[in-house]
């Protein structure tokens, strides 16, 4: 687990996740054009579930099969 202690929407807070995941996540803020840390937010202010980790890694998981999909 690699963590990492962000801001984000103006507060701070520690993200713990594996190497993969903050690579994913740092592929998908450059293909949108976003500093990682509003990528981060993004996901955050959408997200459906109180785990701000799981999160991050499903917008990993969902961003993977996007690219896999025809």
């Amino acid at each position: 687990m690699l963590k990492r202690s962000l801001t984000i929407a103006g507060h701070q807070t520690s993200i713990a996740l594996e190497p993969e995941f903050w690579n994913g996540l740092e592929a998908l803020a450059a293909r949108r054009g976003l500093r990682l840390t509003a990528l981060i937010e993004q996901i955050d202010a959408a997200r459906q579930t109180p785990n701000l980790s799981s999160a991050l890694r499903v917008a990993v998981l969902r961003d993977v099969q996007d690219q896999l999909e025809p």
